[in-house]
């Protein structure tokens, strides 16, 4: 077979959701494990770091701990979304329509495109204070359109060039990431106590393994969007663990710098934290990961257009769009972004943790359904042509048993829920703890296998 990597692709990308062609498919293991690595390396990680000290009240080490558990937990899922790509072809929530059906995955699609949003919003928010903080006469409210054109270029482009854009930061950013830990250490000079502040709390821990877990978690509607280019014979292990180390990674030292910040300096914000504790080399360390922050919002973007374009065919099988749906719908969804980000930037952190909190409720479901029917159900078999029809081909209009194990997944998970908007009798029993996310998983996995295999659509894909 011709290696496919020798191919010339175009610079725009042409197609959006349709399936990749043979012809066109490219790429290699390695490539997933930069574009996961440097994309995570940014201030929206930092910041979800620093959060379990901040708001979880956990001493260093057992904050350290808890972003390894999830990271470590959360991107087994993820990377198993990965593997699907290549199989498929298509984007993971066009495959969505597998399991649910056509008009029935309308709803998950729906959700996962306002994830995009507040991911995007919180991004530019971030962006915005970071430009701002390097040069105080450019507004937060300029970086952030700053930040936003510099997204918009790379999603008008497409995949190739997000992949290029990953691999370049994947240097620059790990090799940033590595001068700032060297400055705090040896320049700036760790306190004495740093170890012994704060401490232990079963609530903050779980909560923490839970925000860590979750930032894997979120990848996972569309892992594969970036994995569905490469050739179909490609090994699953090895898009696997290199998509599953690239993300771990990748979160897990953004994660532990926030998690410093926060230890080290009581109160304050994080970007004040990253200038007072790198000193001369904050301009620097701010603008490249202000820059990683364009890099990871022109994913989300490209994504979430994706997720509307696929909205958008459902009500239209006969719609193919191309380019150029892809660029206005871009455009359209950017400044809905931008004026969240604008007007929501002031209770930003408030926002952003009671946002990952109720994502989590709602992604756990779906990844449970999605990740047993694809590896134990129908084996990685599906008809993709019938994703394309109005009827959903094989797969129906509504699959009744995934939206009641959707359902369930929420329904069980709401006595353990634990935010600042609600605290659900089995958390308030737990002293705050929030097991929600694991409650789902654990009923949901099992009762959709029973209640699918008996009667499992198996088809060669197209």
């Amino acid at each position: 077979m011709k290696d496919q990597s020798d191919i010339p692709l175009p610079a725009l990308e042409i197609s959006t959701i349709q399936p990749v062609a043979l012809s066109e498919r490219h790429g290699k293991p390695g490539d997933l494990f930069t574009i996961w690595f440097g994309s995570n390396i940014m201030l929206l990680t930092v910041i979800t770091g620093y959060l379990a000290v901040s708001v979880f009240h956990l001493s260093f080490v057992w904050a350290a701990v808890a972003v390894l558990v999830g990271n470590l937990t959360g991107g087994v899922f993820m990377a198993l979304h990965s593997a699907q790509g290549p199989q498929l072809g298509v984007p993971q929530m066009v495959q969505t329509r597998g399991q649910f059906g056509s008009y029935g995955s309308v709803l998950v699609v729906a959700l996962v495109v306002i994830m995009y949003i507040g991911f995007m919003a919180s991004n530019l928010v971030l962006g915005g204070q970071s430009l701002h903080v390097i040069h105080p006469p450019l507004t937060t409210d300029s970086g952030i359109l700053i930040v936003a054109a510099l997204s918009l270029i790379a999603t008008i482009f497409g995949y190739r060039l997000i992949h290029t854009y990953s691999r370049i930061m994947s240097w620059v950013s790990g090799v940033t990431l590595l001068v700032t830990f060297s400055w705090i250490a040896f320049v700036y000079g760790l306190p004495t106590d740093v170890l012994q502040r704060n401490g232990f709390n079963l609530a903050g821990f779980l909560g923490s393994v839970s925000i860590a877990a979750l930032w894997q978690l979120a990848y996972a509607p569309y892992v594969s969007d970036y994995s569905r280019y490469m050739p179909p014979n490609i090994s699953e292990k090895a898009v696997f663990w290199s998509s599953y180390s690239g993300c771990v990674l990748g979160s897990f030292f953004p994660m532990i710098l926030g998690i410093l910040i926060a230890t080290c300096l009581v109160g304050g914000d994080v970007m004040q934290g990253i200038v007072t504790l790198t000193g001369g080399i904050s301009p620097v360390v701010i603008t490249i990961f202000a820059i990683g922050i364009a890099t990871t919002n022109a994913m989300n973007l490209y994504c979430g257009v994706l997720c509307t374009l696929t909205l958008g065919q459902t009500f239209l099988p006969k719609w193919s769009p191309k380019a150029r749906a892809r660029i206005l719908t871009a455009l359209f969804t950017i400044l809905i972004e931008i004026a969240i980000a604008i007007y929501g930037q002031e209770h930003f952190l408030t926002n952003y943790t009671n946002f990952i909190l109720i994502l989590l409720y709602v992604l756990v479901p779906w990844t449970a359904i999605n990740l047993v029917d694809y590896y134990l159900v129908a084996h990685g078999i599906y008809d993709v042509a019938s994703f394309f029809h109005r009827d959903g081909g094989i797969y129906g209009y509504f699959n009744g048993k995934a939206i009641f194990c959707y359902l369930l997944g929420i329904l069980v998970e709401v006595p353990f829920m634990a935010t600042g908007l609600y605290t659900g009798p089995a958390a308030t029993v737990l002293g705050g703890a929030d097991i929600s996310w694991l409650v789902g998983l654990v009923i949901v996995s099992p009762v959709y296998f029973q209640l699918s295999r008996a009667g499992a659509v198996r088809h060669i894909s197209a």
